[in-house]
């Protein structure tokens, strides 16, 4: 089984980083990741047993495993494959660190999804 990013593409900003994600992943030969676009897809969401709104929110990573990652989690996830990125892995995966990143992460996606939704993008 491979992992699977469930992202929002009307998101401007997420698809924005999600499409720059997947192009470094590819680049360095990452190809075991099925990138599920829950605005096309709505259903997918019952995959990872989340709301639409809580993906369209956070990003949402199923790994190899069937283990779920949320938010920061889920890009600590990713950058861990991407060899470039596995320095932000293990920066934003430090114990010191993990919770303030969530915290700010959580933050920001809330803002993020607020404005979508004012602007009416879904």
């Amino acid at each position: 089984m491979s992992s699977k990013v469930y992202y929002n593409s009307a998101c401007p900003v997420c698809n924005a980083g999600i499409k720059d994600q997947r192009q470094r992943m590819e680049k360095c030969g990452v190809k075991n990741i099925e990138w599920v676009d829950v605005h096309h897809n709505p259903d997918a969401v019952s995959e990872v047993d989340s709301s639409l709104e809580q993906v369209r929110e956070r990003l949402h990573v199923k790994d190899d495993r069937g283990g779920l990652n949320i938010g920061i989690d889920a890009f600590i996830h990713l950058w861990r494959q991407t060899p470039d990125q596995r320095w932000l892995a293990k920066l934003f995966g430090c114990a010191m660190i993990r919770p303030l990143a969530r915290l700010i992460y959580n933050g920001f996606a809330r803002l993020l999804y607020c404005w979508n939704r004012a602007l009416k993008h879904w």
